[in-house]
């Protein structure tokens, strides 16, 4: 029998994990809407609340969509569905998935059809996740005390710190981006991509000036921007 993405018994998977966590912000909204009753808060203040929160994770829920699609090329849509509905971030699947492909020898733009080339991606988006779960609870309180001791030390030392992790961190990601830069125009479009996204994200820190509401979904236009520009100029220079 021949390996699906898109089987079946992975879509049970995706579902059962889905509706858990469902469950469980369902869970934690009604002992949040009883807390609050009886806190004295009332009930058109806590609905309000509800509504105005609803709303703003709608630019976050479209990131995640956007990613799901990106990675449902060659992962399926089952596999992407849970990690980007649970934990995951496109930041971090598509380089993991990448790095995994790259090291197999294996095209990001054909559906695997190896069940283990997919569970070798699968363990790696998994175990590289991790730490971001181990380790905070372990050393984020260290870590506070640290930064919020030089910065009342040195504010200047303290806030070019932050700075420098905030750069080192982008810096991952450029590596990804200037990477094929030598093997022709081809090479150059996740530039001329993220300067199309960079340009739309400066557009649209000038326009949140003058209307609030567009800093929520500032990150996803400059996505779906980046993405539109990247499908119409990759058949013009490949």
């Amino acid at each position: 029998m021949n390996f699906n993405v898109n089987s079946t018994f992975l879509y049970g998977v995706a579902v059962v994990v889905i509706v858990f966590v469902l469950a469980q912000s369902t869970f934690f909204l009604i002992r949040a809407f009883k807390r609050g009753k009886e806190l004295g808060i009332s009930t058109e203040k806590l609905k309000k609340t509800i509504i105005s929160t609803a709303v703003f994770t709608l630019a976050p829920a479209l990131s995640i969509l956007i990613g799901i699609i990106t990675l449902s090329k060659f992962l399926g849509i089952p596999l992407p569905w849970i990690r980007m509905s649970v934990i995951g971030a496109i930041t971090y699947e598509l380089p993991a998935a990448t790095s995994t492909a790259n090291a197999l020898g294996i095209s990001l733009s054909e559906t695997i059809t190896d069940p283990k080339i997919y569970t070798a991606i699968a363990w790696v988006m998994t175990l590289g996740i991790l730490p971001s779960l181990i380790l905070p609870p372990i050393l984020m309180k260290k870590i506070q005390g640290g930064m919020l001791k030089m910065k009342n030390k040195d504010q200047k030392w303290g806030d070019l710190f932050m700075t420098s992790l905030f750069l080192g961190m982008i810096s991952a990601f450029l590596g990804m981006v200037f990477a094929d830069i030598r093997t022709g125009i081809a090479g150059w479009i996740p530039i001329f991509v993220l300067l199309v996204s960079a340009a739309l994200m400066a557009v649209c820190g000038l326009l949140i000036k003058k209307f609030k509401w567009l800093e929520t979904y500032a990150m996803s236009i400059s996505m779906v921007g980046g993405m539109i520009f990247a499908c119409i100029i990759t058949p013009l220079l490949t």
